[in-house]
């Protein structure tokens, strides 16, 4: 399903509480702010932070047509949702006009977010639903991975792993940026070493299955999967 981590924007700390403990359900990693930090962390946040950042989600802030102006300053193309809940037609359109990608009346439950995000990424830079890895194919709606056809199942972790280093097939993903992606750009409680566990796992399932190892590592320059 999905791809990193969602940022989630709210005045109220429970809310943004609430969202990430349905998130986490998912599998997904979020971080909530309030807009004031939010804005102070979009102003100094290093650019490979926002690598790990799949989607931002802006909930009750008191200025919502000016924050998506100040995201597409540094995050252009990641996708911007509104939760509202006010049905007001002339908010709703002033809230497009400001560059939000959607805007999703409230409740509503993280898998219908999780599926709006995807359908916009899918619209906006093509992406497929699946990458074809010689005899693996990797899933990013949720699925578990298939080798010749047949589903291998995989802890959430494991899989995690896998869609990113898919989605990112050809380039070489440091330890940091497979652990941001994982469990978040601000999880501390969470040694980053775990990352070297899981994919040691990861690695001999899909060698069991395969017959060969189709991650390559490389002391001090990371991951990157190859197919034969």
């Amino acid at each position: 399903m999905g791809w990193v981590m969602y940022l989630i924007v709210d005045e109220q700390q429970l809310v943004t509480d609430g969202y990430a403990s349905g998130f986490e359900r998912e599998g997904i990693s979020t971080s909530g702010f309030s807009p004031g930090d939010f804005q102070d962390w979009l102003n100094t946040a290093p650019d490979t932070e926002f690598e790990a950042v799949e989607a931002i989600l802006i909930g009750e802030i008191g200025e919502h047509e000016k924050f998506p102006q100040i995201i597409r300053r540094r995050c252009s193309q990641k996708p911007v949702l509104v939760l509202n809940s006010s049905p007001a037609l002339e908010q709703t359109l002033k809230l497009f006009a400001a560059g939000v990608d959607d805007v999703v009346r409230k409740p509503v439950h993280p898998q219908e977010i999780l599926a709006r995000v995807n359908a916009i990424k899918r619209r906006t830079v093509n992406q497929s639903i699946n990458v074809e890895l010689g005899g693996l194919t990797v899933y990013f709606d949720g699925r578990d991975p298939e080798i010749d056809g047949n589903a291998l199942a995989l802890p959430r972790r494991e899989r995690r792993i896998l869609e990113y280093l898919a989605q990112n097939n050809g380039r070489r993903l440091t330890k940091t940026q497979i652990y941001n992606f994982v469990y978040g750009i601000f999880e501390s409680e969470v040694d980053e070493n775990v990352i070297e566990s899981h994919i040691s796992k990861l690695r001999k399932k899909l060698r069991s299955q395969m017959g060969y190892d189709p991650i390559d590592s490389k002391r001090y320059l990371g991951y990157i999967i190859n197919a034969m």
